[in-house]
C-alpha cells in the first residue's frame, strides 16, 4: 500500500484589498509539514479538506481562487470565524 504524501495550501484574504482568497504557500511532505507548523506558531486556524486541497494546489502562488471554489472555501471561512469566536 503506498503511503500518501501529506499536502497543504495556505490561503490570505484582505477584504479590502483583494476580490477572493488568494493562495500563498502550498506543497507536499515536508514543505506541508513546514506550512502546518507555521500556522501552529501562528496560531492560524487550521482545516483539514483532502478534496479542497487538492483543488487548490492547482493555483498559482498568490494567484486569487477561481469563482467556482467560492462556496468551498467560503464553508472554510465559516468554520474558522466559528471556532475563533
Amino acid at each position: 500500500m503506498k503511503s500518501e504524501k501529506k499536502e497543504a495550501v495556505a490561503l490570505k484574504y484582505n477584504i479590502k484589498k483583494d476580490n477572493a482568497p488568494k493562495v500563498i504557500a502550498k506543497g507536499k511532505g515536508e514543505t506541508a509539514n513546514n506550512i502546518i507548523k507555521i500556522a501552529q506558531e501562528n496560531n492560524i486556524p487550521i482545516k483539514e479538506d483532502k478534496d479542497l486541497v487538492q483543488m487548490l494546489s492547482q493555483i498559482e502562488l498568490n494567484k486569487e481562487i477561481p469563482p467556482k471554489l467560492y462556496k468551498a472555501v467560503a464553508e472554510v471561512f465559516g468554520f474558522i470565524y466559528k471556532i475563533t469566536r
